[in-house]
């Protein structure tokens, strides 16, 4: 092998590796704590952020409350992954879900609920409502 073509070779394997390590770098593994209790509330909040753009998996506990997402921090953030949720009618660190959206939660589906809660950057509740059926929580419009 002559040194042009080693030189090549070198070349595009260091580019390979910085493309790797590029790609890699992007992606996220957090765990965050959400309220809920049974398989129902597991789907429910895990449908909420996998349609999220961004969002590779998610798996929520039942045992410890607790989710797992793995996610493109250049294509979504753990506020929009929060507030998904919260619009899906569960209660994370981060936000409340509205009154409204966790009385639409089945009686199964209900959890006690934390009397200091927050809700989108404080809104009120018919804010809340406001904000939920624009869809500008999540970018859904």
């Amino acid at each position: 092998m002559n040194l042009k073509m080693k030189t090549k070779l070198i070349s595009t394997i260091a580019i390979s590796l910085f493309i790797g390590c590029t790609v890699q770098a992007a992606n996220k593994s957090e765990k965050i704590k959400v309220k809920g209790q049974c398989d129902m509330c597991e789907n429910r909040i895990e449908k909420a952020i996998e349609s999220l753009d961004g969002v590779n998996s998610a798996q929520w506990d039942k045992s410890n409350k607790s989710l797992t997402v793995s996610y493109d921090d250049k294509k979504t953030t753990m506020q929009k992954i929060h507030t998904s949720i919260a619009m899906a009618g569960h209660d994370t660190e981060m936000f409340s879900a509205s009154e409204s959206g966790y009385n639409k939660l089945p009686g199964c589906c209900q959890y006690k609920r934390d009397i200091k809660r927050k809700n989108y950057h404080g809104a009120t509740e018919s804010a809340y409502r406001k904000i939920e059926k624009s869809g500008a929580c999540c970018d859904n419009k």
